[in-house]
């Protein structure tokens, strides 16, 4: 087989996948994301759960730019969690670990966009938090990641046979207890008002517009079972418009609720 018939094959297999409105809108997600972090976060000593809190750390420490440490600690995750999640999870996923490196980069390369909001910690804390939610809620609705969390949350919910917002919980506040190396206690109880923010943004990103069925479906892979209905008659089924969900797909797959 000719190489050129072999990127074709690969471009028959996946254009589906990476629509343009999917890659549009990830990165879209990955440029408020880390604008977000740059500008706000960074500065105000305000931090993330999860893998952003964890980048955060670490460019304190070490002085890596997050350009560098975003998609290592992406590719750590994924690695670890790649038996659970699946290749189209990896493929779109991976569109928004270079889009988030390459948007760090880029806002590294200009100066502070946004007034330094040091002395508002609690202003900057929710600005932070709508920033990184409706990102982070952006890239979810597309099938991705927008960090390693994801990863990492359903690797701790399969050993641990916990749900996943515990597991999702569990690596937030880990990360922000090994915070408190560099930012004061009172920043970091601004930081859980940029967690809850988040959290909040996030499911709200994700789910707005679907139906409640997909969405509980989401939580934890099973559906509250309904009364009995009378039956009724077929009708023709409705062409499925929504872009798949991989990482519903992982949690129906994983989840031990």
């Amino acid at each position: 087989m000719t190489v050129t018939n072999r990127l074709r094959e690969i471009y028959q297999k996946n254009k589906e996948l990476f629509t343009a409105k999917r890659i549009l809108l990830i990165m879209l997600g990955t440029a408020i994301g880390s604008f977000g972090i740059t500008n706000i976060h960074q500065r105000v000593d305000i931090t993330e759960g999860g893998v952003l809190g964890m980048i955060l750390l670490l460019n304190h420490w070490t002085g890596l730019s997050p350009s560098i440490l975003s998609p290592l600690l992406d590719l750590l995750c994924y690695a670890l969690a790649f038996r659970l999640l699946g290749w189209d999870f990896i493929k779109v996923s991976a569109v928004s670990t270079v889009s988030l490196a390459a948007f760090f980069r880029l806002w590294e390369q200009f100066p502070p966009l946004l007034p330094d909001l040091s002395g508002y910690p609690l202003l900057a804390a929710v600005l932070g938090g709508m920033f990184v939610g409706i990102a982070c809620g952006l890239i979810l609705r597309q099938g991705g990641s927008s960090g390693g969390d994801d990863a990492l949350a359903l690797i701790i919910s399969k050993l641990t046979r916990c749900r996943i917002a515990r597991a999702y919980l569990a690596t937030d506040l880990s990360v922000l207890l090994f915070s408190l190396s560099y930012i004061p206690l009172e920043r970091i109880a601004y930081s859980l008002v940029t967690v809850t923010v988040s959290s909040f943004l996030i499911d709200f990103v994700h789910n707005a517009g679907r139906s409640p069925a997909h969405q509980e479906s989401a939580v934890c892979g099973e559906e509250e079972p309904t009364e009995a209905e009378e039956p009724v008659e077929a009708e023709e089924p409705m062409e499925n418009t929504e872009e798949p969900d991989f990482f519903d797909q992982a949690l129906e797959e994983v989840s031990e609720c």
